[in-house]
């Protein structure tokens, strides 16, 4: 089942049957979502291994580790969707330069995840995404072979500072060189990508949560046996990307009152 919000100029384009994935964000005059590498036609319902497939997915309750990508992309849902005795509802409302999308997460007090909207971008070579200067930004092992130097034993990530953190330009996407990079943008809420002549601006808020960015920069660095290319800027609540590593303060946890609400925005324009 494919749902859409739709006006004169601006869409979003659901499937239901996939996991209630994005396959379409249209606005300002063009579409920024990429239509994935073409691993498979249909809905991946039942399937057990994460398969990519581009457009959105809305990942939770953790994005890495046990279940990868987490446990709604194989799950058919509309409005909502119940999964491990939670259940996620997302409300859609825009124009036609912007889509304002609110969710409500009804599970036990104290319930904690990682939320993240998993988006893939259209993107060409030379897109360049901004984000607040000095902003720590965590970086993940596959980056360990782009350092000066070795990378610390046994650490899950090492923070350094956008937008070269370690060194590397994460903020450009650049031409293919058999790298894949992952990233978070800590307690950055509000990101842009600049690409051909037009800019996307990426705004989550949930007032006393965790609210950062991921990041995922694939230049043909990823899979190994038939790599391609994938840009992810991915609002998300949490500070990292796998649940079981999480701190007292890097997920979210659902209050008292079992309800939490968050709003994401997307919002486009020409430059």
């Amino acid at each position: 089942m494919v749902s859409e919000h739709t006006d004169s100029v601006g869409s979003v384009s659901v499937d239901g049957a996939d996991g209630g994935r994005w396959t379409s964000l249209r606005l300002a005059g063009r579409e920024w979502l990429w239509s994935g590498p073409g691993l498979l036609t249909g809905p991946r319902t039942g399937h057990q291994a994460f398969t990519d497939a581009g457009g959105l997915d809305e990942c939770f309750p953790t994005v890495r580790g046990n279940p990868d990508h987490g446990g709604l992309w194989n799950q058919p849902w509309e409005t909502s969707v119940t999964y491990a005795g939670t259940t996620l509802t997302r409300t859609f409302t825009g124009d036609a330069e912007t889509v304002a999308v609110g969710y409500r997460l009804q599970a036990p007090p104290g319930f904690r995840f990682i939320w993240a909207a998993h988006a893939l971008l259209d993107c060409a070579v030379g897109a360049t995404i901004s984000a607040p200067p000095g902003s720590d930004c965590r970086l993940y092992p596959e980056a360990a072979g782009l350092l000066p130097t070795p990378w610390p034993a046994n650490a899950p990530w090492i923070t350094a500072t956008w937008p070269r953190p370690g060194g590397i330009d994460l903020g450009t996407y650049g031409p293919s060189d058999a790298t894949a990079v992952g990233a978070i943008l800590v307690d950055c809420p509000t990101v842009s990508i600049m690409d051909r002549g037009s800019e996307l601006t990426w705004t989550l808020s949930c007032p006393g949560q965790p609210v950062s960015t991921a990041l995922w920069r694939n230049l043909a660095g990823f899979p190994d046996e038939a790599p391609y290319r994938s840009l992810g800027v991915e609002p998300m609540l949490g500070r990292v990307f796998d649940l079981a590593e999480a701190g007292p303060d890097d997920a979210a946890v659902v209050p008292a009152s079992g309800e939490l609400a968050w709003r994401l925005t997307a919002s486009a324009r020409p430059v």
